[in-house]
């Protein structure tokens, strides 16, 4: 499922325009990204969990 899929979604079961849908979907992912960048955990029920990991970087090779 895409941004615009989610956009469609709500454009057509709740009746906005889809540039209130948009901007539903945009505020949405805002405070998301918002909540993730201070450290925080993002849990919506139902939904999923989301969470920032720190992982080590890979070691990457010369295919020469």
């Amino acid at each position: 499922m895409t941004k615009t899929d989610l956009i469609n979604s709500i454009y057509k079961n709740l009746g906005l325009s889809k540039k209130e849908s948009a901007v539903i979907i945009d505020e949405l992912f805002e405070v998301i990204k918002e909540t993730l960048e201070s450290g925080e955990k993002v849990k919506i029920s139902g939904f999923g969990n989301f969470v920032v990991r720190q992982k080590e970087p890979r070691k990457g090779r010369n295919p020469q």
